[in-house]
């Protein structure tokens, strides 16, 4: 990577309510519910954001969704490089010549990928980056953070603004309602908490849902093994015993351990009670038992 810090940072003109839709009516762009697009168009959101995500001059970080670039210039004024994937080639045409108009003396900070996030790998993308700071596609957000965490080991932390909903299920503790899957999963990477709220009025168009922020960052020395085959294992386990959340662990893992007497042996073998439900378990409880 070009070391660009030496570079007199300039100072991006954030878009606003008005700029945001001039941009849209420039490239006739609507948003679209397929992709999961509300554009944020407010200045504070979008410096907060990047607050809360404690980047700076050291990081390059990857946006995923940048739509019309609200985020992209608040990072810019922040961070080394900011490397943008985006799906849109209407978007992805556009955003450099955004940039470049508003935030000239950043513009060469900026690397945009056309790609779909759930197929970027770290081949795909210019720079190796140490940050994920994005406003997710709702429709798709937990496949999208699983999989770049899973697939971009240098990511340190993760600020990513989702359904006030999902923000909820990713950062639940154990022994909850809305405890499961994602909760487990993204445990597997690093800590997970709840960041702050977002209020609907900063996005167009208007969401019928909240917003929140949700934190990730990443162990920095992993209490298990990261490869591939061993995520892969637990990840099994994970999705077998919320398949069924309601019944025990004993006649929910039945399929995954081969019958319940080898579900019940494992479970045993791993210190876990038989007759215990998926949401009583920690993610280092499912480590253990796909050891098992």
């Amino acid at each position: 990577m070009t070391d660009v810090r030496s570079t007199p940072r300039g100072e991006a003109a954030l878009l606003g309510p008005v700029e945001v839709r001039a941009l849209a009516a420039d490239l006739s762009v609507r948003p679209t519910k397929q992709l999961g697009q509300n554009f944020v168009h407010d200045a504070n959101t979008v410096r907060r954001i990047v607050a809360v995500a404690g980047v700076d001059s050291d990081d390059v970080a990857l946006e995923v969704g940048p739509g019309l670039g609200s985020l992209t210039l608040a990072l810019l004024d922040v961070v080394d490089r900011v490397v943008a994937v985006e799906i849109d080639p209407v978007l992805a045409g556009r955003l450099p010549a955004t940039v470049a108009d508003r935030a000239p003396g950043l513009a060469d900070r900026l690397s945009v990928v056309g790609a779909d996030a759930l197929q970027v790998r770290a081949s795909d993308l210019p720079a190796v980056p140490t940050a994920l700071v994005a406003n997710l596609p709702y429709n798709v957000a937990v496949p999208v953070l699983l999989h770049l965490l899973a697939e971009l080991p240098s990511i340190r932390t993760s600020l990513v603004m989702v359904q006030a909903e999902v923000a909820e299920r990713l950062a639940a503790p154990p022994g909850g309602r809305i405890y499961g899957v994602p909760s487990v999963k993204a445990g597997f990477f690093g800590t997970v908490r709840r960041a702050g709220s977002v209020g609907r009025q900063v996005f167009w168009p208007v969401p019928q849902v909240e917003s929140g922020l949700v934190r990730i960052d990443r162990y920095a020395e992993p209490p298990w093994p990261m490869d591939t085959e061993h995520r892969k294992r637990v990840f099994a386990v994970v999705d077998a015993a919320f398949a069924q959340r309601r019944k025990t662990l004993r006649a929910a893992l039945a399929g995954w351990a081969g019958s319940p007497a080898e579900a019940e042996r494992r479970l045993v073998a791993a210190g876990i009670s038989p007759s215990a439900r998926g949401e009583t378990l920690d993610t280092a409880a499912f480590v253990r038992l796909a050891a098992t």
